[in-house]
């Protein structure tokens, strides 16, 4: 069948998701059950994929759906449930708010710093799902709080999960991760300067919000772009994003606490009869923040003990995992199941070993995750959809016959798209680094058939795949969750696509022109 009426069939499924959360409005879980019958016909039909490769595909989908995305967003929501629930979140409330009451500089704080440093160590929607519940709690409007959580988390998935997406493309395309890392950290720095100025202005809905917090706003993407490209350049893949958000957090908090501290010297003013009123802050004592916040501190470090970066007790962990061959079609490789260390057991092991400390009773905690389960019942059949789709378009070609279409239509064009191909790859299926593999060699092989630097069209699919990863369903899913907006789905995906346009012309339009120049 010809090139192009399999790059039109083939897009069908994604045409359909966008149209159907963006312009039709429908709940997610409807709208991808229905995408995933849609694209097992299509399979089946136009790419002959046999019926046992279908099933199998889908239930691949559908148990990599399980463990270990759907696990994160259960152990995050439990996380937050439970801090709702021995009030321990009002602590953390009293907390920020000692910190600053500008809710400009708290999305700085959380959506941005807090948000970019769980998505470096742990990926998984940990970076959607946490800061979401706790902004609203803090009393933002719950669709704000999911769209900007996504928003937020971009530019961070690019090195997320100690650098998996980068490390990943550097081994399916032959490149030398040092140098990939580095051109992708140069692509990104821009975007990672500006978005948190789209956070502020967000925030208030005008340009006139960057009033008052420019520096502060500045200095928050400033100090997580420079140490990211640096680490990038020098260290690799693992660190950039990690060092980077700590920095960006660690600066943003600083000046916060000064900036608070400078419009509280006169706390004390005079009305109009020249009596004396007095505004006080809730005090919280050291014992009982660590307290409140010791879930998230607990999470911070057993996930940096598990990770690569302690060698010995990474190997130990990785012990406890299962491989199992489910898809049954040619060439198919096992999928595996690590059962310990995966960022939904460590928060929940976090939480757990945290409300023992709190002198919260075993049974009240179960009781709390038991009806987290229940209260997720609709995001289940989302991502189990959602995934299932991508497995069944990737199994079947119909992901590659997407690629090999965009490549002939736009020609010597091709670095102008080649984010967008990225994008696509996150949008159908959640993942950064399932773009990079899916895409990662097509854009490469496009690079070298077109005499282009094939590092600089690499980076510009993982750059664009962060693009993507604020439109994907399933992002989009542990967002709503998160929030308790099950249902909203089309709304906060209608708000976020227009960001992820400008984001990905704005980025091709870089690519293009850097295509031209001498590699930096």
């Amino acid at each position: 069948m010809n090139e192009y009426i399999l790059f039109i069939l083939a897009i069908i499924p994604i045409i359909w998701l966008i149209v159907s959360l963006g312009v039709m409005k429908l709940p997610a879980h409807k709208t991808c059950f229905f995408t995933v019958i849609l694209t097992i016909v299509i399979a089946l039909v136009f790419w002959k994929m046999p019926v046992l490769n279908v099933a199998t595909a889908t239930l691949e989908g559908m148990a990599v759906a399980l463990w270990p995305i759907l696990l994160v967003i259960v152990a995050a929501l439990f996380t937050y449930n439970l801090a709702v629930e021995t009030k321990t979140m009002d602590t953390m409330k009293n907390m920020l708010s000692s910190i600053t009451t500008d809710k400009r500089i708290q999305v700085l704080i959380l959506a941005w710093g807090f948000g970019g440093f769980l998505e470096a160590v742990a990926g998984y929607g940990t970076a959607v799902a946490i800061p979401a519940s706790i902004l609203a709690s803090l009393g933002f409007n719950p669709i704000f709080a999911a769209i900007i959580c996504l928003i937020a988390n971009t530019v961070p998935t690019a090195f997320g999960a100690i650098g998996i997406p980068v490390s990943t493309l550097a081994s399916v395309t032959g490149l030398d991760v040092l140098q990939l890392s580095y051109v992708t950290s140069l692509q990104l720095s821009g975007f990672i300067v500006l978005i948190p100025f789209a956070l502020v202005i967000l925030t208030q809905k005008s340009f006139k919000a960057i009033k008052g917090v420019f520096f502060i706003t500045l200095i928050s993407g400033i100090t997580f772009a420079i140490p990211q490209v640096f680490v990038a350049k020098y260290l690799g893949a693992e660190l950039p994003a990690l060092i980077g958000s700590l920095c960006s957090m660690l600066c943003t908090i600083l000046m916060a606490k000064a900036m608070n501290k400078k419009s509280n010297k006169n706390i004390n003013s005079q009305d109009t009869n020249g009596s004396t009123i007095s505004k006080y802050v809730s005090v919280v004592s050291t014992r009982e923040g660590i307290l409140a916040w010791l879930p998230y501190i607990l999470l911070c470090i057993l996930i940096l003990i598990a990770s690569p970066l302690c060698k010995g007790i990474n190997t130990l962990l990785a012990r406890f995992s299962s491989t199992i061959q489910i898809y049954s079609g040619e060439g198919a490789s096992p999928t595996s199941f690590v059962w310990i260390n995966t960022p939904g057991m460590i928060i929940i092991i976090s939480t757990f070993i945290a409300g023992l400390i709190q002198k919260v009773k075993i049974g009240k905690m179960i009781d709390v995750f038991i009806r987290t389960v229940k209260q997720l019942s609709k995001s289940f059949v989302t991502i189990m959809s959602i995934v299932a789709i991508s497995k069944v378009m990737s199994h079947s070609g119909m992901t590659s016959s997407i690629s090999f279409g965009l490549c002939a239509i736009t020609g010597n064009m091709y670095p102008l798209i080649s984010p967008l191909l990225g994008a696509i790859g996150t949008f159908v299926t959640g993942s950064d680094t399932s773009a990079n593999i899916l895409f990662g060699g097509l854009q490469v092989e496009a690079a070298k058939s077109l005499s282009i630097d094939p590092y600089w069209i690499a980076a510009a699919n993982t750059a664009g795949a962060t693009a993507g990863k604020m439109i994907s369903p399933q992002s989009i899913a542990i967002a709503t969750s998160a929030t308790g907006l099950i249902g909203s789905e089309g709304k906060i995906f209608g708000s976020t696509l227009k960001f992820c346009l400008g984001y990905v012309l704005i980025l091709g339009i870089l690519v293009y022109i850097g295509s031209f120049l001498p590699f930096i």
